[in-house]
């Protein structure tokens, strides 16, 4: 009786009121406005009573629910900020770090975020990062380079219009190396390589006075351990001869006069006394 009467005077009447009500059992009870959730159910007799959300909470129209919603937390561990802090009667709406862009968003505010692209050596910065979009990269063009930090690709340093020698070409993402010109190459080069082959003629000397000492040393043990053998040849060559001349002398005898001069052939020119044999030795 109390909710009819309620919904008979009430302001919202004939302004669409009834979609602010909610049905519990066999009732229609009143919902509670934004902010609010409902405390205690309407009866015949009563209304509904309404409570305010609490802090961390929030309620954003009207309602029959018997508890507040709870506030989104904007985490900066997935590249999230507060944009705008919850209260009572609204959510909590996040946005992108600085440096990230959002890659789910939700209702003018954003779930998720990645950080921006970071741009590599032979690229340039074609567009920078926003809070919706990544950074776009793009390939530096021959004769230029960039570190991957720079809006643009510069030019390669020209090293003869400058007065200086090329010592190394640029790539896409380092410049060119450029040297200076003069005497000083040819100077440090005029010292530099006599000094080398001054050290080498001296290196190639001491090793072939070395091995000479070393081969002089051999030979002279060599000459050391031949002559005693030699020596000793020549006594013994001594010894034989002598002995192969006694032996000689030996079985020589003078031959009469008109004496028949042995055949050599014959086997008896020997006399029988002198058929001992001999030993006769050559060289």
């Amino acid at each position: 009786m109390v909710n009819k009467i309620w919904q008979y005077f009430s302001p919202f009447r004939g302004t669409g009121w009834q979609h602010a009500e909610y049905r519990v059992g066999g009732e229609c009870c009143p919902t509670c406005p934004p902010g609010m959730y409902v405390s205690r159910h309407c009866t015949e007799f009563r209304s509904t009573s309404c409570a305010s959300c609490t802090e961390g909470t929030f309620q954003d129209g009207d309602n029959g629910r018997e508890q507040c919603f709870a506030c989104k937390y904007c985490d900066a561990g997935l590249g999230l900020k507060v944009k705008k802090s919850c209260s009572s009667t609204s959510d909590a709406v996040c946005e992108p770090l600085d440096g990230f862009f959002c890659r789910d968003s939700n209702g003018g505010g954003c779930r998720t975020a990645q950080r921006h692209t970071v741009c590599s050596p032979g690229q340039y910065i074609g567009q920078r990062g926003t809070a919706d979009k990544d950074t776009e990269c793009l390939h530096c063009t021959d004769g230029t380079f960039s570190d991957g930090a720079s809006s643009s690709c510069q030019n390669h340093t020209k090293c003869e219009s400058v007065g200086l020698k090329l010592m190394k070409p640029g790539t896409d993402s380092t410049d060119s190396e450029c040297g200076e010109h003069g005497p000083q190459t040819g100077l440090v080069a005029g010292i530099v390589i006599p000094g080398v082959i001054l050290v080498a003629l001296i290196i190639i000397a001491i090793h072939c006075k070395k091995k000479r000492a070393l081969v002089c040393r051999r030979h002279q043990k060599k000459k050391e351990t031949q002559e005693p053998n030699r020596e000793l040849i020549v006594v013994l060559s001594l010894v034989v001869s002598g002995c192969v001349c006694v032996l000689g002398m030996s079985r020589s005898r003078p031959i009469r006069y008109n004496e028949r001069i042995p055949n050599v052939n014959d086997k008896n020119w020997f006399p029988k006394t002198r058929r001992t044999g001999s030993l006769i030795l050559f060289f």
